[in-house]
């Protein structure tokens, strides 16, 4: 946590300066100068007086491919409640880049801000082609036949096929997405997240649920993801967290247990006995 503290107080440029203002923050006032794109601090959240967060403290760096781990009721879902806005710590600061604070902020404004979320179970509109899904979450005007009866330039088509190869479903591009595997649905989902540009992408269990050669597609489209965007992996499939892991965060109770590249964490004697080893 050394070398960085996020600025409080900012007017103009600000999460506070914008939420009182009414104005909606965009991903490119997320300020990165100091390299952390994401930076909670002391994060505590009690349900009925279970803690599901107990004085958390992370750091996810611009362009960082980060993975959490831990058991269940770790505390990880909570974790992406609190960034993504659905959930208000009791305690803690929550930082979008260097000044953009995330407890201030609605979820929607969160998301406009550019943190994507995409969770276990993909939600896409199954009676539209992929293509059109990908042009439905790109449009800021969200009702069905607006956006349908919009002419796309080309800038936009491009965005959209550039999209449809990195998420490999090109040959899919008409197909109704309630046709697709429920692997091919994800990709969909995230290419849907990807379509709105955000820099930090927070994956729920992306691999639930697929088939091996599914997962070794999906590792691969995380790893590609990497610099070009922050991406948090939330998994319980260790085989998959092995194959893109960098550096890996295991929570446990609502806090960091054990933080570091995979072969260390895997040798922790903590993280056996509370996780690896169950």
């Amino acid at each position: 946590m050394t070398g960085f503290a996020p600025v409080r107080g900012v007017d103009a440029g600000g999460a506070g300066g914008f939420a009182q203002a009414g104005m909606r923050v965009a991903s490119h006032d997320v300020d990165t100068t100091h390299g952390p794109i994401l930076y909670l601090e002391g994060v505590s959240v009690s349900f009925d007086g279970f803690k599901a967060l107990d004085d958390l403290s992370l750091t996810i760096d611009d362009g960082e491919l980060r993975c959490i781990i831990g058991p269940n009721g770790a505390g990880k879902t909570t974790m992406m409640d609190v960034i993504t806005g659905k959930t208000r710590p009791d305690a803690g600061t929550a930082f979008f880049g260097q000044a953009i604070d995330l407890t201030k902020l609605t979820e929607a404004e969160i998301a406009h801000a550019g943190i994507g979320r995409k969770f276990q179970k993909p939600t896409v509109f199954e009676q539209h082609s992929v293509f059109e899904n990908l042009e439905l979450a790109m449009k800021a005007d969200k009702r069905v036949r607006t956006v349908l009866n919009a002419r796309l330039c080309s800038t936009d088509l491009d965005r959209i096929a550039e999209t449809l190869a990195l998420i490999q479903l090109r040959d899919q591009a008409g197909r109704p997405a309630g046709l697709l595997s429920h692997g091919q649905k994800q990709w969909l989902e995230i290419g849907m997240l990807l379509m709105q540009e955000p820099r930090l992408l927070l994956l729920d269990e992306p691999v639930a649920g697929m088939t091996d050669d599914e997962s070794m597609r999906t590792a691969e489209l995380c790893q590609s993801l990497a610099g070009r965007h922050s991406v948090v992996v939330v998994e319980h499939d260790m085989d998959f967290i092995a194959r893109i892991a960098r550096k890996v965060t295991v929570l446990h109770e609502g806090s960091v247990l054990a933080e570091g590249p995979m072969d260390a964490v895997q040798a922790d004697p903590r993280v056996i006995e509370v996780y690896l080893g169950r």
